[in-house]
């Protein structure tokens, strides 16, 4: 079975549940493999815990929810030590970060600390307590779920922090369509426990998932499509309307992201379309906009928009 066809069997499984949220599943799955996280930003009670709950069932793999609060502590991410009286020796006990998908459910609620003990985790893939490292599951994932900043009581993330996350997608309100669907199809399943509501099998395992990954790496790339990623890069530090542009990771995580989204329309090389597909997603949390243009109202994708129309495309 093609990688192609793999993710078009995933999809199908995830949209036994997840309706109307189209972008959502593709970049889902294209930072699983692409060896990225996911930051996803919305209103409550739009599935998201839903659809991270229904990748793990549909991939056969371990999933952990943690509700981040202002007092939690990174030990209650990462796991701490504890005395064993039979061997009086002290024993690693693991957190919740041990597992496969690690959900941390509206991050920008907890304290920077906090937020800080997912950083190891999210870029070396292991964790350090007590000078002991402690290598993390295969494959490895956090999607984290954001409240508007603009809420009360929030801890906004840094930027060496959101640049750990591969996308951040918004997670909106489905289509009334869609919404029909839901209210139509749920309602009976309220109460009932996860696994019985779904109804999703499981077509992947996590083999299947390493090996899509070694896939997309050989994922031809010419120099022309480069060239155009480091043209708009470059873009974004030259507009007037940013105060920080999108550093060269950014332009990696571009490219990533664009050799998963062509292996899932069935192709094994990038084209400029790719790029313009992924860019939102990849950029939109590594910028920073200046003081005049917060003032006026503008956003990121709306400045990243019009560079994507004037930024020379190659043929």
């Amino acid at each position: 079975m093609s990688l192609e066809e793999k993710y078009k069997a995933v999809r199908t499984e995830l949209e036994k549940v997840i309706f109307g949220q189209d972008e959502v599943l593709e970049f889902s799955l294209a930072a699983l493999f692409s060896c990225g996280h996911l930051l996803l930003e919305g209103p409550p009670g739009v599935a998201k815990t839903l659809l991270v709950r229904t990748i793990a069932t549909a991939l056969d793999l371990d999933f952990n929810r943690v509700q981040m609060t202002p007092d939690l502590l990174p030990n209650d991410v990462t796991g701490s030590s504890i005395y064993r009286d039979d061997t009086r020796t002290f024993e690693f006990r693991q957190g919740p970060l041990f597992t496969n998908f690690l959900l941390a459910d509206e991050i920008n609620r907890s304290s920077a600390r906090t937020q800080s003990a997912l950083l190891e985790a999210m870029q070396e893939l292991q964790v350090t307590y007590d000078s002991v490292t402690h290598l993390l599951p295969a494959p490895f994932m956090v999607f984290a779920t954001q409240n508007p900043i603009e809420q009360e009581g929030t801890y906004p993330l840094p930027l060496a922090q959101l640049d750990r996350f591969m996308f951040k997608v918004h997670v909106s309100y489905p289509p009334p369509e869609d919404e029909i669907r839901v209210l139509t199809e749920h309602h009976a399943t309220a109460g009932l426990a996860a696994d019985a509501q779904s109804g999703v099998q499981t077509v992947m395992t996590s083999d299947d998932v390493l090996a899509a990954r070694n896939e997309i790496r050989e994922t031809f790339v010419r120099d022309e499509v480069v060239r155009y990623v480091q043209r708009l890069l470059q873009a974004t530090r030259d507009d007037e309307s940013m105060s920080v542009g999108a550093s060269p990771r950014a332009g990696l995580m571009m490219i990533m992201a664009a050799k998963s989204l062509a292996r899932f329309s069935g192709r094994d090389y990038v084209n400029p379309d790719d790029i313009k597909t992924a860019l939102l997603p990849v950029m939109r949390h590594r910028v920073v906009l200046s003081p005049a243009a917060e003032l006026e109202g503008t956003t990121a994708d709306e400045i990243l928009t019009r560079m994507i129309e004037f930024v020379e495309v190659p043929r």
